[in-house]
């Protein structure tokens, strides 16, 4: 059976751990277009690659991933580099949901902090609302101290070199 998530039980990647690909996770062999992913890639260049999510939960749902493997978060620092890949990621976003969702009533992008993640590999998640169903707006919700989502602009704000 093929393995649909990879989860690393919360372990903590250093920085000097970070790669270009890890051979357990899902989206690196979207991010080195493994000739057997069938991916449609939105977006790609040479540092980020968007795709539609593969289980929606807004009317239009992409994933924006960097092709280098970035654990979580947890694990973007207050680097000038740093914060130009986030912000590089949103961009894309923004302009993915603007061309295939102008007249949504929102969009919102953000990600999910550990232990709220289901996959080890940074993802912006870029949603054009409305929720599909609507429940799942619990899942996009900021925690304030327990985590859980982080809106793009308070993780820019958070690694603000």
């Amino acid at each position: 059976m093929k393995k649909l998530f990879c989860f690393r039980g919360g372990t903590a990647v250093r920085r000097s751990e970070r790669a270009s690909m890890a051979d357990w996770c899902v989206f690196c062999p979207i991010a080195r277009r493994d000739p057997a992913c069938s991916t449609v890639l939105l977006y790609s260049d040479d540092r980020v690659m968007a795709f539609k999510d593969i289980n929606p939960s807004a009317f239009r749902h992409y994933l924006v991933i960097p092709i280098e493997h970035i654990p979580t978060v947890n694990n973007l620092q207050r680097t000038t580099e740093d914060h130009q890949l986030v912000s590089h990621m949103l961009a894309v976003g923004r302009d993915l949901l603007n061309r295939d969702a102008p007249n949504s009533e929102e969009h919102r992008f953000g990600f999910h902090q550990p232990p709220f993640n289901s996959v080890d590999h940074l993802h912006l998640h870029c949603l054009a609302l409305p929720f599909t169903p609507s429940w799942r707006q619990v899942k996009y919700t900021p925690l304030g101290p327990l985590g859980g989502f982080i809106e793009a602009e308070s993780l820019l704000e958070r690694i603000h070199p």
